[in-house]
């Protein structure tokens, strides 16, 4: 069997991941529907995620951000990715893995800030219930590691004990009259799902950029705010109130700069999972940005821009260049990548039926005219 086919993720571990997904969907989409059952209009949930402060009808809080229709969208075209027979572990791992690492980043600091005390507004059982969802979120994202690292060590160990074959046409696993088995076009152009250079360089510049720019206006708020103010933005601070299952500000921004750096390294490397990785940072890139932009015009700012001070001003256009840089990224690392050698390792085709395909040891040359149906 080809190493390339071991690299294949298990239908086991396709499946089990794909339920992990539908889980992590499934606890952000329930929250959802909670603050839609709470809100005095159903718009009032979307102009809360673009940061107008609306109250809810009930005396209680908010509980969801613009992460979490993300993230239910991310997971669930996570799950699809991955239980698609066709897609190779490079990519289908990649997927799991990025979903995991946003997913911690993200609801990590949720298990400090809602469990310090009550929070004026919501009652305490909803401030546990959310405590206890991030939880449960944080262990399914743990549960994606486990399953990509053991089935990953389990086709290592299997790999070990298999021929590596030849590669390209030299390739003939049969020598029978007048049959070839050869490698799929495109085997050597390396692992399965890589993106190709063009793509690649273009997702790498902008995610870079752009994951300069985020963790750039985060060393000016440290150096303008101060660094005690600042790490209440950063680690939470129970005078500062918003949606429970949102992560503090600064840690929210510094985890996008994080994601969007490690992701423009993988594109830099061509890396088999350099695309799901791209397009995780893509998408919370781009919905940062727009957030802002949506924000600054609610309130009017575009039309009093001219009077704006400079900094506000650039902060708006690094929102914009975030933005551009985040889509434009996506559709990138959107493109198909290099296709999977192993989607047919065993087609056969007659000698004679392609130029480029190699006779067998042995075989007469093909007929001058091919018999019908050949």
């Amino acid at each position: 069997m080809s190493t390339v086919r071991d690299r294949d993720l298990t239908r086991g571990a396709r499946r089990a991941g794909a339920l992990v997904c539908l889980l992590l969907a499934l606890l952000s989409a329930g929250w959802i529907v909670r603050d839609l059952a709470v809100a005095r209009h159903s718009a009032d949930v979307w102009w809360t995620w673009l940061g107008d402060a609306r109250r809810p009808r009930e005396s209680t809080a908010w509980a969801t951000s613009p992460l979490d229709p993300l993230l239910v969208l991310g997971a669930l075209a996570t799950a699809v990715a991955v239980r698609r027979s066709a897609v190779s572990s490079p990519v289908a791992a990649g997927a799991l893995l990025s979903l995991a690492l946003a997913t911690a980043l993200l609801r990590t600091p949720l298990t400090w800030t809602l469990g310090a005390g009550r929070l004026p507004g919501p009652d305490g059982g909803l401030t546990a219930q959310a405590r206890a969802s991030a939880l449960v979120q944080l262990a399914l994202a743990v549960a994606l590691l486990v399953v990509v690292a053991a089935d990953r060590r389990r086709g290592g160990r299997a790999g070990r004990h298999t021929r590596r074959p030849a590669r390209g046409l030299a390739a003939v696993a049969s020598s029978a009259y007048g049959v070839v088995h050869t490698a799929p076009h495109g085997a050597d152009a390396g692992p399965p799902g890589r993106p190709y250079k063009g793509a690649a360089t273009v997702a790498a510049v902008l995610l870079g950029a752009a994951g300069a720019a985020v963790a750039g206006w985060e060393v000016h708020w440290w150096v303008r705010i101060g660094g005690d103010v600042y790490r209440k933005g950063l680690l939470g601070d129970a005078s500062v109130f918003g949606a429970l299952l949102a992560p503090p500000v600064h840690w929210h921004a510094l985890a996008l700069a994080l994601l969007a750096l490690g992701a423009a390294a993988a594109a830099l490397r061509q890396a088999s999972w350099a695309r799901p990785a791209a397009l995780t940072a893509a998408a919370l890139l781009a919905v940062h940005g727009a957030t802002a932009l949506a924000f600054a015009g609610r309130t009017g700012q575009f039309g009093r821009l001219a009077v704006l001070p400079g900094v506000a001003r650039l902060e708006l256009a690094t929102a914009a260049f975030v933005t551009a840089a985040g889509l434009t990224a996506l559709i990138a690392a959107a493109r198909p990548g290099a296709p999977d050698a192993t989607e047919d390792p065993d087609a056969v085709r007659a000698y004679g039926s392609a130029p480029d395909a190699a006779r067998p040891p042995h075989a007469p040359p093909p007929p001058s005219t091919l018999p019908p149906g050949w």
